[in-house]
Parts: C-alpha cells; sequence; structure tokens
C-alpha cells in the first residue's frame, strides 16, 4: 500500500512490500523510480531520504520473542497445574464410586472397562476445560481485533493443538486413578462406604 501524508518534515511515502520481495529489492527500485522522477544524474547524491522501519521491528521483534517464551513457560506450568487438579479430580471420583466399582466388577466388568471408564471421564473433563479456553481465548482475540489495529487470529492448527493437548493431559493425569479404581477387589470395593 502506499500512503501519502503532508507533515511537518514534508512529504511521506510509505510503502510496504509484497511477502516475495526482499527489503534490499524494494529499497533499490524505489530509489531508483525516486531518482527517475527527480531527474537526478548517476553521479548527483540523492536528495531524498529511505528510511526503514527495521530498527523498530527488531525491537518488536526481540520484545514479543521474549514474550513468546514467556508465555510458553506460563502455559506449560499451566497444563502442568490443570493435570494435578483433573489428576485430584479424578482420584475424588474414584473414592466416591469404589461401591459401585465393587458393584461393575461383582457382575462381570473386566478391569479394562472401568480403566476406559475412568479415563473417558478424565479425557472428556480435560476437554472441556480445553474448549472453554480455546473459547476464552477466541473472544480475546475478536476484542483485540474490534479495538485495535493489530489482527490476531486462532488458525485451525492452533486450535487442533489446543484440543490435542487437552486430550494428552486428560489422558495422562486420568492413568493412575483409572488403574487405582481398576485394581480395586470387588469385595472389599462393595464393603467401602463413604
Amino acid at each position: 500500500f502506499v500512503d501519502i501524508r503532508q507533515e511537518m518534515a514534508g512529504p511521506e511515502i510509505w510503502v510496504q512490500a509484497k511477502p516475495r520481495y526482499s527489503l534490499t529489492e524494494l529499497n533499490y527500485e524505489i530509489e531508483q523510480v525516486l531518482r527517475s522522477h527527480r531527474r537526478l544524474k548517476p553521479t548527483e547524491e540523492s536528495n531524498f531520504a529511505l528510511n526503514q522501519t527495521s530498527i523498530i521491528n527488531n525491537q518488536l521483534d526481540q520484545f514479543f520473542r521474549v514474550l513468546k517464551i514467556a508465555g510458553f513457560f506460563i502455559g506449560v506450568f499451566s497444563i502442568i497445574v490443570g493435570g494435578f487438579g483433573i489428576a485430584n479430580i479424578m482420584f475424588v471420583s474414584v473414592k466416591e464410586r469404589t461401591h459401585i466399582i465393587g458393584i461393575q466388577k461383582a457382575i462381570g466388568a473386566k478391569r479394562y472397562v472401568i480403566l476406559l471408564q475412568f479415563l473417558f471421564e478424565s479425557v472428556m473433563l480435560s476437554l472441556a476445560g480445553g474448549i472453554m479456553g480455546l473459547l476464552i481465548v477466541f473472544l480475546g482475540a475478536l476484542a483485540i481485533n474490534l479495538s485495535s489495529e493489530f489482527s490476531i487470529y486462532l488458525t485451525l492448527e492452533n486450535i487442533l493443538m489446543g484440543i490435542g493437548i487437552s486430550s494428552i493431559i486428560g489422558l495422562i493425569s486420568g492413568i493412575f486413578p483409572a488403574w487405582q479404581g481398576a485394581r480395586m477387589n470387588p469385595v472389599v470395593a462393595i464393603n467401602t462406604s463413604f
């Protein structure tokens, strides 16, 4: 795009290169066009300046790089805390249903059925949290897009990665509680009351 504005410093032309062109190519092309337009001889010095925003861009890139690293560690920590939360919920769920597990095993339920039952519950719990998180991110991005010039969006890759990580965390968090429930002795489980 080209945006021509008249300011105190004189006319300015803002130019942005298309993705397939390098900054060097763009600078060379602009310099040649301006020299030709101003009818400057090859030996004459340019009577205009080409300023690049690359210095600001480099500083912004460095800032966002630090922000990305900090966000990564905060995200990993949040996932670990969420995983422990799901594991605790599943331990409580197994304890509360000890009597029911005993009845299921007494009427012939196999260990893997009980294991899958609790793993499924753990994954669904984690997916519910992951989907709510994605919804919050989507609404936040929408608010930023509507209130500023920034363009933030969720890609299909981001959504699938969020759902995948949620599923994996649910599976990992639910393995030990599910295994504990599946290993219960039916007689002891039926006689247990809370």
